[in-house]
């Protein structure tokens, strides 16, 4: 179990290394590789290698659906923030408050229209 952890976080921290090499030298690319849903992907591979339980990973699958929405707040506030020329740090802040407080709209929304999460 402990190695098996240990395989996790090479190949995800790995992943991590990967693309921020790549996009110094070619931030295209860097983000191509990075907008492919690699963590979503491994994630489900490493909750079915657990748990054997196809279940669970559907309703994984389900889960990273309906958060893709909310989590686009992020890439659209940042670049936006840094051309009014708020410095880096204070525009991630403010991008990753603005997409925690879409996150939870959007679970609000759907848990009062009744879909199950």
């Amino acid at each position: 179990m402990m190695l098996q952890n240990i395989i996790k976080i090479i190949i995800s921290s790995g992943i991590i290394v990967l693309v921020s090499e790549i996009a110094k030298r070619n931030t295209f690319i860097g983000g191509l590789i990075a907008s492919i849903p690699l963590i979503s992907v491994l994630s489900m591979i490493w909750l079915y290698l657990d748990t054997n339980d196809i279940e669970k990973v559907k309703a994984l699958s389900n889960g990273i659906l309906w958060m893709v929405l909310p989590s686009m707040a992020l890439f659209i506030t940042f670049p936006i923030l840094i051309n009014y020329g708020i410095n880096f740090y204070l525009s991630l802040i403010i991008s990753i408050i603005i997409t925690i407080s879409c996150y939870g709209l959007t679970i609000f929304t759907l848990t009062y229209f009744g879909v199950k999460l």
